[in-house]
């Protein structure tokens, strides 16, 4: 393993994201301040508990995920969409690493920024509402987890995408919604039935439901669901990129 070819990919990954810092900071804590101004307080006022937790303490979990599961792939799929653009993939492709050693740079440097970011909206969260943690061993597992596989994700959208707005399509048209429609603001217990049945469609859900329950032992579907979800999404990505690098689709030509 070439630990000095991982080490600079995932140096270089993380340079960029410091050099915006401010940027990076202020947007996710802006966005959750509002958030928690409209949802917490507008609508909280009216919802006062959903399975006996606060309205404001219960959306903080699906902040936190909408927040890591953006950060994810917008950092992985920028990072190696940045190359093809410019045309170093090449000099990265013909350099003594592997593609497991590339992918463990790009990947491990987004889902790091992923995780920074999550902890700033855990602790903007704190200045809003009073919350606590109650499995934090399975929360951290849930943030790894969700940010690695999202990373994964956004690296293979990044290979794919031939031009900036095919960066933004999946992201913004797909992720986002599902995101939003995965009870990230509620309990689909809350639906009726038969939506309740479309909802598990959904596998934002199971991440949503999963982290929720390391937060206040509530969720919408069971730990072992959740878990084996995240997992699969995570070998499907993870078979994805074996196979982009073994037929050097849209790397190689």
């Amino acid at each position: 393993m070439n630990w000095y070819g991982v080490k600079a990919i995932y140096r270089f990954e993380l340079a960029r994201f410091f050099r915006t810092l401010f940027q990076s900071i202020a947007s996710p804590v802006i966005s959750t301040s509002l958030y928690f101004i409209v949802f917490g307080s507008a609508i909280g006022g009216r919802m006062s508990e959903i399975d006996g937790i606060s309205y404001g303490a219960f959306i903080v979990p699906g902040l936190m995920m909408l927040t890591i599961l953006t950060e994810s792939i917008s950092n992985a799929s920028f990072g190696i969409y940045m190359p093809k653009y410019s045309g170093t993939i090449y000099e990265i492709l013909s350099a003594p690493v592997s593609a497991l050693e590339i992918v463990l740079g790009y990947v491990g440097a987004a889902a790091t920024k992923s995780l920074i970011l999550g902890c700033i909206i855990f602790a903007t969260a704190k200045f809003f509402v009073s919350f606590s943690v109650l499995h934090p061993l399975w929360m951290l597992a849930f943030l790894v987890l969700t940010a690695l596989s999202f990373s994964l994700f956004g690296f293979i959208i990044g290979v794919w995408a031939d031009g900036f707005e095919k960066l933004q399509i999946i992201p913004l048209m797909i992720i986002t919604p599902l995101t939003f429609l995965g009870g990230s603001f509620y309990s689909i217990h809350m639906l009726p039935p038969f939506w309740q049945k479309v909802t598990l469609f959904n596998p934002i859900v199971y991440l949503i439901s999963g982290f929720r329950w390391s937060f206040y032992g509530i969720s919408d579907v069971g730990v072992g669901i959740s878990l084996t979800m995240t997992g699969v999404f995570l070998l499907l990505c993870s078979l994805t990129i074996w196979w982009i690098f073994k037929t050097g689709y849209r790397l190689k030509r």
